[in-house]
């Protein structure tokens, strides 16, 4: 629990994501508006509060005096007090040459030595001797006098209380509104994700409250369509677990009953081997025994052969091989028991090559199953033939024998699991041929049953695809 809690943390959920996608360039946006809105309220604050600056400084060049040859200034203090008095600001002035020699004020007044001379009146920030910041207008002019005398500069400066006071209440009535409507864009949005990621909410407690054993397809009627793709896949995947899942019920059923007839048989001879006394009827009895755990051996191994060769069971891995060879080899492997059984066992190779992309193998099972059933079946005397040859359509595999004519009606029947013909007297577990199906399956190939060419038997050919084959 602690680690699938651990994964969930590292993962962010869709929502997060959406959220993040939208809301984060929303908030990004808010604060480049404040920026910008900060610069607009402060251009606008200080045109409107340094028209009254240069109007004090040019009531100022009005008192500009000249006295024995030289520049002065006289300001009574009522007007001093009428111009330079402000309920929340101090104000000061300095009135000085051009060369910067002061005529009056406050000798500690900043001059902005990058002003161009070319303007009137400059205006720019600074900072006091004590600290305070400032807004400065610097006018250039010639004061009313006879004769016109040099360009004076007069200095006004003002504390900047009122003014960060304006800007405030004009940052917040701009940026207010805008901060309500981002909040209100980010709550419908908030809801707008959630309403629409309610169709998966949903869909997982659909799949959530199902039964393991329920593999029936997801309803896909109100699913987003980005999302569609997804719960096709799912289906797809649940349907051929589906089959996995069938086929393995249908595996343990069969097997079970298939197993169960000669496991008795086992436990009869073994119980009769045990109460027999004579050691001829005891010999008679193991031998009926071994007869039996044959039987046993072979139906276990084709019954793991079908499980393991099953299709939707099987990760191919498929590599070239010839399957001229590999037949030549597996039919030779057969001969001592068609010589036993009196049977001619014959190969008829392709005149070149047959290259084959699979897996040796399975063929090579296939192969057997096929010479198996094809001897099996066939009375002494009889031939068995395996033929190897191309044509424009693929590869062909063929395997004739002389054995008992298999009807029409029976030979799509004939690969089905435990299926045996009736009346036949071998003994068989009806696996073989099903095995071969799976294996021809696997390898996209196609088998077919026939009528032998000489009237006698039946003949198998599996033909694999030109996409696996090299002829």
């Amino acid at each position: 629990m602690k680690s699938n809690a651990r994964k969930s943390d590292s993962n962010p959920t869709l929502r997060s994501r959406l959220l993040r996608l939208v809301l984060v360039p929303l908030s990004l946006i808010l604060l480049i508006d404040i920026v910008g809105s900060y610069f607009v309220v402060r251009h606008v604050a200080n045109d409107v509060y340094d028209v009254e600056l240069n109007e004090i400084a040019r009531e100022m060049l009005l008192h500009v005096t000249r006295e024995n040859g030289r520049l002065g200034f006289d300001l009574s203090p009522d007007a001093e007090r009428t111009l330079l008095l402000d309920k929340e600001d101090q104000i000061y002035y300095a009135i000085r040459t051009v060369d910067g020699k002061l005529i009056a004020g406050d000798p500690t007044l900043p001059i902005h030595k990058t002003i161009k001379s070319g303007k009137e009146t400059a205006y720019y920030d600074g900072v006091l001797q004590e600290g305070q910041a400032v807004r400065i207008a610097l006018l250039r002019g010639k004061p009313l006098l006879q004769p016109p005398e040099e360009v004076v500069m007069i200095q006004i400066a003002e504390t900047q209380i009122k003014r960060d006071r304006h800007e405030r209440e004009l940052l917040m009535q701009l940026i207010l509104p805008q901060v309500l409507l981002i909040l209100i864009a980010g709550i419908l949005i908030w809801r707008g994700v959630a309403h629409g990621l309610a169709p998966l909410r949903k869909l997982q407690q659909e799949v959530g409250m199902r039964s393991h054993l329920d593999l029936s397809p997801i309803a896909a009627d109100n699913v987003p369509g980005e999302v569609e793709p997804l719960v096709g896949a799912v289906n797809d995947l649940m349907t051929r677990v589906d089959g996995v899942l069938g086929f393995q019920g249908r595996f343990i059923a069969d097997t079970a009953h298939q197993l169960r007839t000669p496991v008795a048989g086992l436990k009869a001879h073994i119980e009769l081997a045990l109460r027999e006394t004579d050691p001829a009827q005891v010999k008679r009895a193991l031998g009926h025994l071994y007869t039996s755990a044959e039987r046993l051996s072979r139906l276990v191994s084709q019954l793991l052969s079908l499980a393991r060769n099953e299709p939707n069971n099987v990760a191919a891995n498929f590599a070239p091989f010839d399957l001229n060879q590999l037949a030549l080899r597996t039919a030779q492997e057969w001969v001592p028991l068609a010589y036993k059984k009196q049977i001619d066992l014959g190969f008829e190779t392709a005149e070149q090559a047959v290259l084959l992309n699979g897996e040796a193998a399975r063929v090579t099972e296939m192969i057997n199953n096929l010479v198996d059933n094809a001897i099996r079946y066939t009375p002494p005397g009889g031939r068995v033939t395996v033929r190897v040859h191309t044509d424009e359509h693929g590869a062909h595999l063929v395997v004739s024998d002389d054995g008992t004519r298999i009807p029409v009606d029976e030979r799509q029947r004939i690969f089905e699991r435990f299926h045996r013909l009736l009346g036949s007297h071998e003994e068989g577990s009806g696996l073989g041929l099903a095995i071969v199906h799976e294996i021809a399956t696997l390898h996209k190939a196609t088998i077919t049953l026939e009528d032998d060419v000489d009237g006698v038997g039946n003949t198998f050919t599996v033909s694999f695809p030109v996409s696996h084959a090299s002829v």
